[in-house]
């Protein structure tokens, strides 16, 4: 793929979570609400670290995932959501939302939020306002959190469930 500049394209960037190095301190959720929002407060934050019920003492991270064909962004009503294709990064117009929650009942891992303040949903924006430096994989202490180019993201997850 290549720009309108005739020049190679960025591969699409995705975030990996490795449960083998999450101590689940929790410096991620604050990070991102405080960055967001301004506040710690857990229940805002774009990424959520909970325990792994199959495996004491492991964390499971849940983060938007920017999906190659988002369901969220199917189901929303008033076309809010928009994949931006040349990052393939997917972004909630607060503008257009009307607060339906159509995108939070589609997603299969919930990860679109509601605002009760500003009555629409909110998602993870790769720290957009960040120059796309997310704040949860810069300040992670154990480096569980980084962004992979998608297709390698993508072999990665395979060789993981020993997929060929």
């Amino acid at each position: 793929m290549t720009t309108l500049e005739g020049k190679p394209a960025e591969p699409e960037k995705v975030f990996i979570f490795n449960q083998e190095k999450c101590t689940g301190c929790m410096e991620c959720n604050v990070v991102c609400a405080f960055s967001h929002f301004g506040v710690a407060d857990f229940n805002k934050s774009y990424i959520s670290i909970i325990p792994d019920p199959n495996k004491q003492f492991y964390f499971i991270g849940i983060h938007c995932a920017h999906c190659d064909d988002p369901i969220c962004k199917a189901s929303c009503p008033v076309n809010a959501i928009i994949k931006d294709e040349k990052t393939g990064l997917v972004f909630i117009d607060s503008l257009k939302c009307i607060g339906c929650q159509f995108c939070i009942v589609a997603c299969p891992i919930s990860q679109p939020r509601f605002d009760i303040e500003r009555r629409v949903a909110v998602k993870c924006d790769f720290c957009k306002s960040f120059n796309y430096d997310p704040r949860c994989v810069k300040f992670c202490p154990t480096g569980a959190l980084k962004i992979l180019p998608r297709e390698e993201a993508r072999k990665l997850a395979q060789s993981f469930r020993g997929i060929k």
